[in-house]
């Protein structure tokens, strides 16, 4: 039986409660248990005027924009149609049905104006970090740490060929923001003061934004977003934006654990990594302050003649010099001040050599110097440290800890593809550093609510 057409009649009043109406088992009900914002009104006092008409509560803005990255509503204009809509998001942040969803616009001037000069993003990260120590979910022992690319807003079409790039031809007063903010960063070690290598081509739109092909691809303008983790259950200690180039990558890796370290007072026992933060410098900066590096080491001594490595050679640190295969010593190379063109590099850099005579002598001489007169191995200045990396990777820890580091590379993923952080829509240093931001602050707390749900409540018979 076909039942009666239905028709929609308004009702003169209604009976409604949001609290109802939101399942008990919504993501948003577990995120909420965790997301503590009493701290915030702190930072932003001396950032508003005493007088003139009330402004949108900073709660209800960062409230919204915690639902747009964990549900990955990247446009901040249909965030507010959704929040309008979706009774689960009006809930969590605390508007009723009758209440007014604040402008697109408002999320913008706040975000350049107040959110970044107290760097309240940043203390919202720190507060979801501390969070996640406090249910016991970072023990700090154990902390990895790697870069991922994400695409900026800017297009190659709107560049400059670095041939033709002049920085000091650009006046900051008639700047948009996003180039006032390279400007600002041109002798950051993140940023301008990198790397002396200009790129390729530089954007007009985003000139902070790093040329890159590294995907082996088609190149495209892009950020790197740097995470530090603890691999017990993947929580992300520290983030911290980048150029997408080596150098700023691993030197990100400084910034972010001397943060954790005054923040948190984490001391990890040991970090994991890829090859590219095994170099000597980064390596030896870990075991001058007794952390272990699980770090594959940068290793370019090997030949490929199948003659004898350095590794082959036994360093007699006691003694400074290395012994060959054959027993035979390599001294330190001393300089002959009448011929200029010998000696040291002075690179950090140290040279060992047998004598003419005993190489000349030794029956193992194809295998080791067939086309020298003497045998001669350069020894760096973190060779120490190199060392205690190379002696690590024997261990059955180190390959435990290669697994681990895959858990940085899933959060990555996780970014990505659920996130939908694929491509920046903020310009600039500051807009990547934001957004980055707030993704792992959604990242941790969605992970807290995965570890932690909310209780369920049984429903009455």
């Amino acid at each position: 039986m076909m039942g009666p057409r239905q028709e929609a009649q308004a009702a003169l009043f209604y009976e409604f409660s949001l609290e109802d109406h939101v399942p008990q088992d919504h993501l948003l009900r577990s995120i909420d248990r965790f997301v503590d914002l009493s701290s915030i009104r702190q930072y932003l006092p001396d950032l508003y005027s005493h007088t003139g008409r009330p402004s949108v509560d900073p709660e209800l803005l960062i409230r919204m924009l915690l639902v747009g990255y964990c549900f990955g509503v990247r446009s901040e204009r249909r965030l507010c149609e959704e929040v309008h809509l979706n009774l689960a998001y009006r809930w969590f942040c605390r508007l009723d049905l009758t209440d007014r969803v604040p402008d697109h616009s408002t999320f913008s001037k706040n975000r350049h104006g107040r959110f970044r000069e107290s760097e309240l993003l940043r203390h919202l990260f720190q507060t979801t970090v501390a969070r996640c120590i406090e249910e016991g979910l970072v023990s700090g022992q154990r902390l990895a740490v790697d870069a991922s690319l994400i695409e900026a807003d800017a297009n190659k079409q709107n560049s400059t060929a670095k041939d033709e790039w002049d920085a000091t031809s650009i006046d900051p007063a008639d700047a948009p923001r996003a180039v006032r903010e390279y400007l600002d960063t041109l002798d950051e070690a993140a940023f301008g003061a990198a790397s002396e290598v200009q790129p390729k081509f530089t954007s007009h739109s985003d000139p902070a934004s790093q040329w890159t092909a590294a995907r082996k691809g088609p190149a495209f303008f892009a950020y790197s977003t740097n995470y530090l983790i603890d691999t017990g259950h993947g929580v992300i200690v520290d983030v911290e934006a980048t150029r997408s180039i080596q150098q700023a990558e691993v030197g990100s890796v400084r910034t972010m654990l001397g943060r954790v370290k005054d923040t948190f007072d984490l001391h990890p026992e040991r970090i994991i990594a890829d090859t590219a933060y095994g170099s000597g410098p980064m390596l030896g900066w870990l075991v001058d302050r007794g952390i272990a590096p699980h770090i594959p080491v940068i290793d370019k001594a090997g030949r490929r003649d199948s003659t004898w490595s350095r590794a082959d050679f036994e360093w007699d640190a006691e003694n400074n010099q290395y012994i060959c295969p054959e027993g035979e010593v390599l001294k330190l190379f001393r300089r002959n001040y009448s011929d200029p063109s010998r000696g040291p590099t002075g690179k950090g850099v140290a040279k060992y050599q047998a004598l003419k005579l005993t190489c000349k002598a030794c029956p193992s001489k194809p295998k080791c110097c067939p086309n020298a007169d003497a045998r001669k191995i350069k020894r760096e200045e973190h060779e120490d440290a190199r060392q205690v990396a190379r002696e690590i990777a024997k261990t059955r820890q180190y390959d435990i800890s290669m697994k681990l580091r895959k858990k940085v590379e899933m959060l990555f993923a996780h970014l990505k593809r659920i996130l939908g952080l694929g491509r920046l829509r903020l310009r600039g240093p500051c807009g990547a550093n934001d957004e980055f931001l707030l993704a792992a602050t959604a990242q941790n707390l969605r992970k807290l609510a995965k570890i932690f749900p909310a209780p369920q409540q049984t429903r009455k018979a």
